[in-house]
């Protein structure tokens, strides 16, 4: 426990301190949406382009949900993430919801965003990412909440939703609309559109 170079507090694991980000880190994004349906209720109207991402095993035509294809699918999003991001650190937000192991540092101070749920928000990178979050119910073990420090993408999954959403450069979504283990799951969705429901889910 400590305070980093900016006077955000710090936490230890791996061998290193990692610093967790402060009300400030994620004004942006409080700022930027609304409750609703569209897709400004998770992602600010500052990108390109928007997308919606339905969880494995979930929506009308759900497939069977299987640990590999969750892994697949899991491994795809990062994937792409990385590819489309200059070299950075990202800000991994980890929802307060259940048990306290899945947000890496119980004792770290929380931020507030959407509805006033709670996120402890740690600036790692893409291996913490894949790695920090032990697996929950259907869900991997991504983060509920990242994006890179130039802020050049958002990915948030919202905890009441089985889909995720993404805003970035047009290249980002059409690579998400592309993928083998994404394509039949992602949807490009429009600012305009008032509902941004994937077919076959309910918002709650």
């Amino acid at each position: 426990m400590g305070v980093g170079s900016e006077g955000m507090s710090t936490r230890v694991k791996e061998g290193r301190a990692w610093r967790i980000g402060d009300q400030a880190a994620v004004s942006w994004i409080q700022d930027g949406t609304s409750s609703g349906l569209a897709i400004t209720s998770a992602i600010p109207p500052v990108f390109d382009a928007y997308l919606t991402l339905e969880q494995v095993g979930t929506g009308a035509a759900a497939e069977r949900w299987t640990e590999d294809k969750q892994n697949r699918q899991d491994q795809a999003i990062l994937e792409l993430l990385r590819e489309h991001t200059a070299h950075q650190r990202w800000w991994l937000g980890f929802l307060d919801y259940a048990e306290q192991a899945e947000i890496v540092f119980a004792d770290a101070p929380r931020v507030n965003l959407y509805a006033d749920w709670r996120y402890v928000l740690i600036e790692a990178g893409p291996e913490q990412a894949a790695a920090w979050r032990e697996r929950h119910r259907r869900n991997g073990p991504l983060p509920a909440l990242m994006f890179p420090t130039d802020r050049s993408w958002l990915y948030s999954n919202l905890w009441d939703d089985d889909w995720a959403c993404v805003g970035g450069s047009q290249r980002l979504v059409e690579a998400f609309l592309a993928h083998p283990d994404l394509r039949d799951r992602a949807l490009e969705v429009d600012l305009s559109v008032e509902d941004a429901t994937p077919p076959g889910h309910t918002a709650r």
